[in-house]
């Protein structure tokens, strides 16, 4: 176990790094949950358990049952009812497995939070030191450099470098400040620099930590609808194999063509149903969700985590997904009759003090190309900063020179003339994907400056990823038609939309899915809250506003917009996991019919069905060993299978038919085959078992003391 501690103003906060818990508490909670009231959410393995407490009176008491039991052998009955123990703890080890791992997780979370207390400010303005738990929504809390945030808000007053590491894992810490999209906060972070107020969004137990907590530890989870949709078609079919097991009993018995023994006809209704896929469904649930959560992912609930692996569209934002986000000043186009270091000059005292990144970028530029400088005094200058509706930025000296960059309509609308071969330049930069702002000094035309947008690398092999697995990509961009056409073309999305408004990504989404199609998207800001949450997969930014992350049904505790691909191969994986144990665990059961329903007429001498011989393919002689090696298999395939249902299938992008062919190869003509020669394995180390003295010895023992009270 790793432990590290932090001091902050008489906070202590230790994070406890815990890898897996103790196999001894894994067992615990396995025979825990043989209590009836966790046994019955599962309606295949509550069967089983219904099955096995009844083949356990029956075995300790025939006598209760004289009609039943009037073949009793106490050594085969006593196997059956073992192996169908097993074939209960075994499930229960599985998902006992999978929710410690997520306990391990949740354990490490819980102490982030250790110890917490908070400077609460009261209306009068002074600070009153209290424990965490106390504080409620809408209460202002003031957190100073080295404190631990103490609950999720949104800062209200001032700036500060927060240490996320011990949520996220990354190392860089990040600038949060109130006023405008990058307030919000979540607790159990650090202050490293600056004094905040934030205004409490949630109390304890609702927030994202809490949340986190939870979904790693499993509880409350809610069946997902593809879990319910298979949970009932898994009871009809256990009903149905019910319907059959019984009236093929009546009539066996009705036409006297054989008797059949009920730790036989236990033994095959519970090789016949479902069991496997029965026994792993909690585990491949509940590992699903903590692989979302080792991905830093918080989902809200599984529908959202299934969701990801249905997806037939994904809604992209160029800045920030498909490109890197900062545009980069890449070439300078001087106007006719103007000299490259007039257009130089004028550049880099526009962009002066302009503390953007494509300011930055045009500054650095410009100084490369040796621009002429101009030293700016303290007082001499007024900044004109970039809005919505001027769409150019600039600087105003005090002796009346004015130097703007910005939009080539803004530049014409402040009273610059852009000449034809600019406008020239101008149209062939965007259709090569690069924006092109006009410089002026003085309402005079000087040239243009290039900014390109630069596609994140590897993102263009991830979008092919999700074509072929049959997924469209449509980027949402504000920029114009041009520019939006070359770098959708650069990096190879199917669709576009340029020139869109907050609104556009919630019409898009609506109509989509009126024609039946599910939609993911990303966003953090406020505008972007309604398509968050219309959107059938929405992941929101870790450091976005609360109502985004409120709308949103998962949330990136990374940010970063390309999380959403990785959300997909999660979801694809989870319900391909589920898919092909299912599709093993079917055909598991048709191997187990070749092994049970011959041994039933062998074991009652039948001759008047000759023919049943044939059924005997795998040549299993003695009855009573056919029937004990494929409910034994029914057992042990279960925890072989464990580790398979916690990692997932293993998956690489391709189209559904491709995987739907891979499936039944592999799991289904696998699960037939593993099936056959498992059983005729088991059945040759079970007869070499019997012939064992010690194993004589037992079952004498068994027969003295078996059945209770004696026969």
């Amino acid at each position: 176990m790793e432990t590290s501690t932090l001091s902050a103003h008489g906070a202590r906060v230790s994070v406890r790094r815990t890898p897996h818990t103790s196999w001894r508490r894994v067992i615990a909670d396995s025979f825990r949950i043989f209590h009836p009231a966790q046994e019955v959410r599962h309606p295949v393995m509550f069967c089983v358990y219904v099955l096995f407490l009844f083949l356990v009176v029956l075995t300790l008491v025939p006598g209760a049952f004289p009609d039943i039991a009037r073949s009793y052998s106490a050594n085969y009955y006593l196997a059956v009812t073992v192996i169908l123990f097993l074939t209960l703890w075994f499930a229960n080890l599985g998902q006992a497995i999978a929710e410690a791992r997520g306990r391990a997780q949740a354990d490490s979370l819980r102490q982030i939070r250790s110890g917490v207390r908070a400077n609460q400010v009261l209306p009068d303005g002074h600070l009153q030191r209290v424990p965490s738990d106390i504080l409620r929504v809408g209460d202002t809390v003031e957190v100073r450099p080295g404190e631990p945030i103490p609950i999720d808000g949104d800062i209200i007053h001032g700036a500060a470098l927060i240490d996320e590491s011990m949520m996220t894992g990354e190392s860089e810490a990040v600038i949060r400040e109130g006023g405008g999209d990058k307030t919000s906060v979540l607790g159990g972070t650090r202050v490293l620099q600056g004094t905040i107020h934030i205004r409490v969004t949630a109390v304890r137990g609702e927030s994202f930590l809490d949340r986190l907590i939870r979904l790693v530890e499993g509880q409350g989870r809610e069946s997902t609808p593809n879990e319910i949709a298979l949970g009932v078609l898994l009871y009809a079919f256990t009903i149905t194999l019910f319907t059959v097991v019984v009236s093929f009993i009546f009539l066996a018995d009705f036409t006297n063509i054989v008797y059949i023994d009920v730790a036989t006809i236990v033994a095959l209704f519970v090789c016949l149903m479902p069991t496997t896929i029965g026994a792993l469904l909690p585990a491949i649930g509940i590992s699903g969700i903590n692989r979302v959560a080792r991905a830093n992912v918080i989902a809200k609930s599984g529908k959202a985590v299934e969701a990801a692996g249905d997806l037939d569209l994904i809604i992209l934002d160029k800045t920030g997904t498909i490109t890197i986000g900062n545009r980069l000043a890449v070439q300078f186009i001087a106007a006719p009759g103007v000299e490259m270091p007039e257009l130089l000059e004028g550049a880099l005292l526009a962009s002066s003090v302009d503390e953007t990144p494509e300011g930055r970028s045009i500054v650095r530029l410009a100084a490369r190309r040796n621009a002429p400088t101009r030293k700016l005094e303290l007082g001499s200058f007024k900044v004109m900063p970039f809005t919505a509706e001027r769409r150019m930025s600039g600087i105003a000296l005090q002796d009346g020179t004015e130097a703007y960059k910005g939009a080539i309509s803004a530049i014409e609308a402040y009273g610059a003339a852009i000449s034809p071969d600019v406008r020239r330049a101008a149209a062939a930069a965007s259709g090569q994907g690069m924006t092109p702002l006009a410089i002026a000094v003085n309402k005079r035309a000087l040239g243009i400056v290039l900014l390109k947008d630069v596609v994140k690398p590897g993102i263009k092999d991830r979008i092919r990823e999700l074509r072929t697995m049959g997924i469209r990509t449509v980027m949402c961009t504000g920029d114009n038609r041009l520019t939006a056409a070359a770098i959708a073309k650069e990096a190879g999305v199917d669709d576009f939309v340029a020139e869109a408004k907050p609104e556009t990504k919630l019409l898009l989404i609506q109509r989509e899915k009126a024609e039946g199609r599910m939609v993911a998207m990303t966003g953090d800001g406020t505008n972007d809250a309604p398509a968050l949450a219309r959107a059938d997969v929405g992941l929101a930014m870790n450091s976005g506003t609360s109502a985004a992350k409120e709308a949103g049904n998962m949330v990136d505790l990374d940010n970063d917009p390309t999380k959403l691909i990785e959300v997909v191969s999660i979801g694809k994986q989870l319900l391909i996991t589920r898919g092909g144990l299912t599709t093993f665990s079917i055909t598991n059961d048709v191997a187990k019919y070749f092994a049970i329903i011959p041994a039933i007429f062998i074991a009652a001498g039948a001759t008047t069905l000759p023919g049943i011989a044939v059924l005997n393919i795998m040549g299993l002689g003695n009855p009573e060993l056919a029937v004990l090696s494929a409910l034994l298999f029914n057992a042990l395939i279960i925890p072989i299978l464990i580790p398979l249902a916690l990692a997932g299938v293993p998956f690489r992008p391709s189209s559904a038919i491709d995987l739907l062919r891979k499936n039944l190869l592999l799991y289904g003509v696998g699960g037939l085959v593993s099936a056959f020669a498992g059983i005729k394995l088991l059945y040759l180390w079970l007869a070499w078992v019997e012939t064992l003295p010690f194993v004589h010895a037992v079952g004498t023992v068994v027969t003295h003391y078996l059945p209770l009270g004696g026969r």
